[in-house]
């Protein structure tokens, strides 16, 4: 007789990462060694991550600079996180970021492919402008004291502008676990004691969505979040790929 947690298992473990080709470890190879001279030709507030994907999660393999403190080992943005499951973008370039302690980063991803087209690394820049937009930010109100007569008093500051994150950097699974469970739960806007299983079955809709399951202890984490048993977050996942597959029928039809 079958276990369905472990055949549900092993579907999740299917689609953990993308598979190493032979010529996917040569890339990984010639960009490893690439990182760091990318990274002595940039500021020294930029930093050079290389991911390698077939790793997912924990996937970063060299690193130059020092800009969010990560290291090699460490895992992947929540970003790649929800690509792997829903398919690599080319390139993501100048985006703006921010970091826990309220650095601006602008930010680029870049995914490099093999010969077959299969994704199989992700090269990323990160450059810390906390100190460019500082100097921006006074040389706009000296800009705005030269246009004030004397006696109009003196010129505020303008307000830091704010930036939405598109990326959160992380040191660890289980951070990058909590980030996007919280995240999850809160979207909903009901505290988890409250919650009803439609409620529950949107937070594992949006953490199958994002990439969560592709982390080996999921399935207890949501489980304990949710204050459910193991087994009812692996029935939620059987009803949301129930309603997935309903989906491709009808859109094929």
């Amino acid at each position: 007789m079958t276990d369905p947690a472990a055949e549900l298992d092993a579907e999740l473990a299917d689609v953990r990462a993308p598979q190493r080709t032979l010529d996917g470890e040569r890339l990984i190879t010639v960009f490893s060694r690439l990182v760091e001279p990318i990274g002595r030709a940039l500021p020294t507030s930029s930093e050079v991550v290389l991911h390698d994907l077939s790793l997912l999660p924990n996937s970063i393999v060299a690193v130059f600079g020092d800009v969010t403190g990560r290291r090699v080992g460490d895992p992947a943005t929540d970003l790649l996180l929800q690509q792997a499951v829903t398919g690599f973008t080319e390139h993501d370039l100048g985006y703006e970021t921010l970091l826990s302690d309220g650095r601006r980063m602008r930010s680029s991803t870049m995914i490099i492919r093999d010969v077959a087209g299969n994704p199989v690394a992700a090269l990323c820049i990160n450059t810390d402008i906390s100190a460019w937009m500082a100097i921006k930010q006074i040389a706009d109100v000296m800009v705005s004291v030269a246009g004030v007569k004397q006696g109009d008093g003196p010129v505020p500051l303008p307000a830091p502008s704010r930036v939405e994150s598109k990326e959160m950097f992380v040191r660890d699974v289980d951070e990058l676990a909590s980030y996007l469970i919280n995240q999850a739960i809160s979207s909903i806007g009901i505290p988890v004691p409250q919650m009803k299983k439609e409620h529950k079955l949107q937070v594992v809709g949006q953490l199958k969505a994002r990439g969560l399951f592709l982390l080996r202890e999921a399935v207890e984490m949501i489980a304990e979040s949710l204050e459910v048993s193991r087994f009812t977050i692996y029935n939620y996942l059987n009803e949301l790929g129930s309603t997935d597959e309903q989906d491709d029928t009808r859109s094929n039809a």
